[in-house]
């Protein structure tokens, strides 16, 4: 009887003192103060420049005052331009980027961390020091080397969007191959053994098994590899000599290269539409990003 009455007894409600403000504050109030300054800092800028997108001064002095004055005039004006010809552009060298991107270094990274090879460490060495050197260092070197093979092979020299792709697929190994390698290497080797006993390839095991469970990182490094790709202008610039098969960047960095010439409302205009697309990639792959597929993927 005295254990059914201890099962049946209600359970002991301890009373918890609320926190005082200064403690609250102490504890817990400033992150929030914290997160509204952070907010506010980011945000600004977004607001000032969607506002300059609406005013049809064309200037950026005229949006001091916040959507002091709304129109659609300067979104309107992107018919007339060769904006949505290099949008076009630019999305076509950022999608083929961020693939060649994802399938080189997903493909370095496993043959790195699956495999024991002859000179495995120094390749890996060689890539962090590669990595300390930004890309476009070298673009004297990149302009001369795609001018002189502009002579043998014209789809691979100057103004040529497939030598921009290549160009940037060339930096594609280093930082790309780290972050693969590292979370490559996080897959149990158990996984391999179990389907290898099973009669799988070393291909299948890749594409069918390890992909799948490295999804996070592949989406990391393709959303990455897209944003700079998207909004590379110095290398693109030298490249890329004609009008019509610029870039973004480049295409509105030419409607304020000219200070008496500049169009901020344009401008303002094209930027608003150029995060578009950077912000649907985002949302689409945040479930990939934040979710971890290799979660007792041994158990499975």
């Amino acid at each position: 009887m005295a254990t059914l009455a201890a099962r049946t007894a209600p359970p002991v409600v301890t009373s918890q003192r609320p926190l005082s403000r200064r403690r609250w504050f102490a504890e817990i109030g400033w992150r929030h103060v914290v997160g509204v300054a952070a907010v506010i800092y980011a945000g600004f800028p977004i607001v000032y420049v969607v506002s300059a997108s609406l005013s049809e001064t064309g200037t950026l002095t005229g949006s001091n005052e916040l959507f002091a004055d709304v129109s659609l005039a300067n979104y309107t004006a992107l018919n007339g331009t060769l904006f949505w010809t290099w949008m076009g552009n630019t999305l076509v060298i950022a999608i083929a980027t961020a693939v060649g991107t994802v399938l080189m270094g997903a493909a370095a990274a496993y043959a790195f961390s699956r495999f024991r090879f002859t000179g495995r460490r120094f390749g890996l060495t060689a890539l962090l020091i590669v990595q300390m050197f930004p890309q476009m260092l070298a673009f004297v070197s990149i302009f001369l080397l795609l001018l002189g093979l502009g002579n043998v092979v014209p789809i691979l020299g100057l103004n040529s969007t497939l030598a921009l792709i290549c160009v940037y697929l060339g930096g594609a190994l280093g930082v790309n191959t780290f972050l693969m390698y590292g979370f490559f290497n996080t897959v149990p080797r158990e996984l391999d053994e179990a389907a290898k006993l099973d009669g799988a390839t070393h291909a299948q095991i890749y594409w069918t098994i390890i992909l799948r469970l490295v999804a996070p990182i592949l989406a990391v490094v393709g959303l990455l590899s897209f944003i700079a790709s998207f909004g590379e202008f110095i290398i693109a610039r030298i490249i890329l000599q004609s009008e019509d098969n610029w870039t973004l960047a480049v295409g509105l960095y030419g409607w304020i290269s000219q200070l008496l010439e500049a169009n901020w409302g344009l401008f303002t205009a094209g930027a608003v539409i150029a995060a578009i697309p950077v912000l649907l990639l985002f949302l689409f792959l945040q479930k990939y990003i934040v979710g971890g597929l290799t979660a007792g993927s041994v158990k499975g």
